[in-house]
């Protein structure tokens, strides 16, 4: 999944906005103006509440972008950012899962607990989370979560992964994961996959 782009700059001698215009910006109708406000409103932690309920309820996409590209930059978001893989709306997991690739200092720190969530679908989008990572940190996340994974769509998508950016050390778990499996051969199949992938990449 690519990163997002950055925002467009602001228009030259353009002068910043006090966080309250910002705010007033933020509630226009105007899409242009919207994002106007998201770039003055600074880059300070205290920007994350108000970008986060601007972003909750905006359906412009352009502006959804800005927000998430100034979020991105802001690691006090990585939480917040978390929250929205449970959301509904497809656009706001796939940007979070994006800035959350952005801030990987932060979002190392959330996996191992995103990893081990009682709902599945934020244990498989936290997995494309973990594509951001350094390929050793990955794989040892990744083989930890098929260790213990039950849902075949998890484990599925773990997999991929693996055959995309895994190292070596996930081999022997992926060798024992069809066995757990015998009744889903897509597991079996992107299992072969991914060892044929892993392995090639060493040569």
């Amino acid at each position: 999944m690519p990163l997002i782009r950055r925002g467009p700059p602001g228009p030259a001698g353009e002068t910043p906005a006090s966080p309250d215009a910002a705010r007033q910006d933020l509630l226009s109708g105007d899409p242009l103006v919207r994002r106007r406000g998201v770039r003055s409103l600074g880059d300070g932690p205290e920007a994350v509440p108000t970008l986060m309920e601007a972003l909750r309820r905006e359906g412009d996409p352009a502006v959804r972008e800005a927000i998430f590209t100034a979020l991105a930059a802001l690691p006090e978001a990585a939480e917040p950012l978390a929250s929205l893989l449970r959301s509904q709306d497809a656009g706001l997991r796939n940007g979070a899962i994006e800035a959350l690739q952005a801030l990987p200092g932060r979002a190392r720190s959330l996996l191992p607990g995103l990893l081990a969530d009682r709902d599945a679908d934020v244990r498989l989008l936290s997995a494309e989370i973990a594509r951001g990572l350094p390929a050793a940190e990955a794989t040892a996340l990744l083989c930890g979560l098929l260790e213990r994974e039950n849902d075949v769509n998890v484990c599925t998508t773990a997999v991929e992964i693996l055959a995309e950016i895994g190292t070596p050390d996930a081999v022997p778990v992926l060798r024992g994961l069809p066995r757990r499996f015998p009744g889903a051969p897509i597991v079996a199949f992107a299992v072969d996959v991914a060892t044929k992938r892993i392995a090639g990449a060493q040569n």
